[in-house]
């Protein structure tokens, strides 16, 4: 029987391949979605790891314990945080009711001046809050029987608070265990794409943190000049935005500037699209290309994609995750590219 050719064989073997990453892939996903509950604490815990890390090694440099060290580290997280959530809710308490009056006020402007015949913005508020009714039974139906969603949510956020206590505390443990579990023979491979994805997620978290704590300054600074009412309030969405890329920017922007069109008028609401324009450009031509492409490799349509099939699988949990999750995985491939020259 005549052999099929080299190449032949080669694409066939990648297929094979491709299709048992995928099925395993697929089976990983299915059973994060089963198991969300304790997947997702974990998740955020690695996150939250890789980006406190250099400050517990400042610690353990310190000559600090290693327990005290994580401990310090947890309760400096939940110092910023609870400070930072104080600040940001006061701020919106303050003028939410404006910023939604805002906001009214500009889709009504635009409804009348852009808006089809027999459309009004009544219509389109009451559709809305029918779909959120509508989609908060449903999130509300999935959720543990006699668990409340915002009970759920404090959990799931302590459990990832302890499991970075443990996960700092026990991180120099992590390569022998990796090693441990890994089959024979590829315990160095193992390590070596571990660290290579952490490294690229630690990345990712440390240049995202940045980079919106620059947007957001910048931005609120912008809003005050101009006097747009909920300046602080909007840089913090402006500053949450940011670690949903693309798609947080656009977000928080609108709005910033929807509230700078009804409260001030159209020639403020200009300037506050200048700001924020501008801002994304310095962001897009300036700060991404010096922070994060030292760290994270990644085309901005993978980013795009990535976002994508996190929000379909995992909502806005899905979408906050999706993209360190992706570098994780381009680390790993490089990591594989570097060690097999051999591969396609």
């Amino acid at each position: 029987m005549q052999l099929l050719p080299e190449p032949v064989r080669r694409l066939a073997a990648w297929c094979a391949v491709v299709l048992l990453v995928s099925g395993v892939a697929w089976v990983g996903v299915r059973l994060c979605i089963t198991f969300r509950t304790a997947v997702t604490p974990v998740l955020l815990a690695l996150l939250g790891t890789a980006l406190l890390r250099p400050l517990f090694r400042w610690l353990v440099h310190a000559k600090v314990n290693r327990s005290m060290a994580a401990g310090l580290t947890c309760v400096a997280v939940l110092t910023v945080v609870g400070g930072a959530a104080y600040i940001v809710v006061a701020a919106l308490i303050d003028s939410g009711d404006q910023i939604v009056s805002s906001l009214k006020n500009a889709g009504k402007s635009l409804a009348a001046h852009f808006g089809a015949a027999g459309t009004s913005l009544d219509d389109v508020a009451s559709h809305a809050r029918e779909l959120l009714t509508k989609f908060g039974g449903t999130a509300a139906s999935n959720v543990i029987s006699g668990v409340s969603v915002v009970g759920e949510i404090i959990a799931m956020a302590v459990l990832a608070l302890l499991l970075v206590f443990f996960f700092l505390r026990d991180s120099h443990l992590a390569a022998d265990t990796l090693r441990t579990i890994a089959p024979r023979g590829t315990s160095d491979a193992v390590e070596a794409m571990a660290r290579r994805a952490f490294r690229a997620v630690e990345g990712f978290m440390r240049g995202t943190t940045v980079i919106a704590l620059i947007d957001a300054t910048l931005i609120t600074v912008g809003l005050l000049v101009l006097r747009v009412p909920g300046a602080v309030g909007l840089g913090a969405l402006v500053f949450v935005g940011a670690y949903i890329p693309y798609l947080g920017a656009f977000i928080s922007g609108a709005i910033s500037v929807l509230v700078a069109l009804a409260d001030r008028g159209f020639v403020i609401a200009l300037w506050a699209l200048g700001v924020v324009l501008a801002v994304q450009v310095l962001e897009g031509h300036v700060l991404q290309p010096v922070i994060q492409s030292r760290t994270v490799h990644m085309h901005p349509a993978a980013v795009l994609l990535a976002i994508t099939a996190g929000a379909s699988v995992a909502g806005i949990v899905g979408m906050l995750l999706a993209v360190p999750l992706t570098a994780a995985a381009a680390g790993i491939l490089y990591e594989l590219r570097e060690r097999y020259p051999s591969l396609p």
